[in-house]
């Protein structure tokens, strides 16, 4: 498998030493690419549910469909505008000269891709990497097969095998395909293989984008509207059932709100997920392993004494068709060497610890890990622009969940341990390509005279330059 690992990467290598994408050649790939997606989106969600055993077709066209579309739709706009050199002024020192940058595409790009958002966490970066107009090796997660034989279909269908190539495999496959000598690497995972993949990458000196997790915090302030950011909490926390690298991992709020938000959460989550529907919206863990990490995490709280509350009862129907599928449940304050705030959570589990001064909850997320995102809720100004700054966290969104990763002009990464890097967008193209400066000199030369031997000529130039 190593040998076949080094036979495609050099294919793609030498097809781009032999063509390098043009403008034309970006666009076509990209609206190829558009199109044929758009046709395969029924497949696409029903690959991705028989990988997780049950997962809402609503939520993966939100989450995977939207999001890719409009990543397409959003680089063809302005792909033009992007590799258009940009000039710079070079200086009166150094007069006659002009001064540019250019965007080089680096050539070939590894991306490593994760399970929760298998489309979307695939096909976003290599956007931007054919935008760039870079050649893709591509290696999805092992845990999503129907899915990556979709993706396997889909790139086929669309691409050369010398311009886009995907591979399948586990961790030995991962560890080959990091030490490849790829141009750029990018990954998304978890922080503890994100470092293996950083280390193996450094033997070759590969520059990696690393977008990760940790613990994503959810702060509300005093004066936030309860009911709404209960809502939005609750949105950004059991999409996907809390698979998703920038779910809310924990809360805090005023010690004196929380019998008002546990009351809230229960409420709120009876009525988004009722029998009446068979619960047919409430996504499955994507595996065992998953599954007995989570209950694990919640056995622990139990066992130290937290009281843990179950937001949801399953019915017979759905603990008969799936062994995955895991109640919401809100943990309250738990302690924080206890197992649930020790990781990043990555399911329906909701740590909620409570604050006697606003001072005090902000104090508590600075000393910690930088987070991917951060979620402050208000309803004044003053309580948001004191949080924003203090906190330096991956991504920001004031008063909701999440749609901070779905704005195509903003970039998306994290920053620390929870990660490295940007894409999406404007981001992504430069990701992707050597933002290369460019001194275009013109006669008269000064270096002509400024040389060896050095006289009067260079004494009174230099005391004309550093004065």
């Amino acid at each position: 498998m190593t040998e076949q690992l080094s036979t495609t990467f050099n294919s793609l290598r030498e097809a781009w030493l032999q063509h390098r994408p043009d403008e034309r050649q970006r666009r076509e790939d990209l609206l190829r690419l558009r199109s044929a997606f758009k046709a395969s989106l029924p497949q696409m969600t029903e690959a991705i549910s028989r990988d997780f055993g049950h997962r809402s077709a609503h939520e993966s066209m939100l989450a995977e469909a939207m999001i890719v579309l409009k990543e397409i739709d959003h680089c063809l706009h302005k792909l033009k505008k992007w590799m258009k050199p940009q000039r710079r002024k070079a200086g009166w020192q150094f007069w006659p000269a002009k001064a540019e940058i250019r965007f080089v595409p680096l050539g070939v790009v590894g991306i490593l891709s994760p399970w929760n958002y298998p489309v979307n966490l695939s096909l976003t970066p290599l956007i931007s990497a054919i935008a760039a107009g870079n050649h893709v090796f591509l290696k999805p997660s092992e845990h999503t097969p129907h899915t990556n034989a979709y993706l396997t279909r889909l790139l086929h269908d669309c691409f050369p095998q010398n311009r886009v190539s995907i591979i399948q495999g586990g961790a030995d496959i991962a560890a080959a395909f990091s030490s490849l000598p790829f141009d750029h690497l990018f990954f998304t995972g978890s922080t503890a293989v994100g470092k293996k993949v950083m280390a193996a990458a450094a033997k070759n000196l590969t520059p990696v984008t690393l977008e990760l997790g940790g613990k994503s915090p959810a702060l509300i302030a005093p004066d936030a509207d309860l009911t709404k950011t209960v809502s939005r909490i609750l949105t950004g926390k059991l999409f996907n059932a809390g698979q998703t690298c920038i779910a809310p991992d924990y809360v805090l709020l005023p010690e004196n709100q929380l019998e008002t938000f546990i009351a809230e959460c229960q409420s709120q989550t009876a009525q988004r997920y009722n029998e009446a529907n068979g619960q047919t919206d409430y996504t499955a863990i994507i595996n065992e392993s998953q599954y007995k990490r989570l209950t694990g995490l919640a056995d622990d709280a139990s066992i130290r004494g937290h009281k843990v509350i179950p937001l949801l009862s399953l019915n017979d129907t759905q603990k008969a068709e799936n062994r995955h599928i895991l109640p919401p449940m809100l943990v309250i304050n738990p302690d924080d060497d206890s197992a649930i705030m020790q990781e990043e959570i990555f399911g329906p589990l909701l740590p909620v610890k409570t604050y006697r001064s606003y001072d005090e909850a902000l104090r508590y997320i600075i000393t910690r890990d930088r987070p991917l995102a951060f979620y402050i809720f208000s309803s004044s100004n003053e309580p948001v622009e004191n949080a924003l700054s203090n906190v330096v966290a991956g991504s920001v969104c004031i008063n909701d969940t999440l749609y901070q990763f779905a704005c195509a002009n903003l970039p998306f990464g994290g920053v620390g341990m929870s990660g490295m890097g940007h894409y999406h967008g404007e981001e992504g193209f430069k990701t992707f390509s050597k933002v290369m400066p460019v001194l275009r000199k013109y006669n008269p030369a000064a270096t002509d005279y400024l040389r060896p031997p050095y006289g009067r000529f260079a004494d009174t130039l230099i005391r004309f330059l550093t004065k």
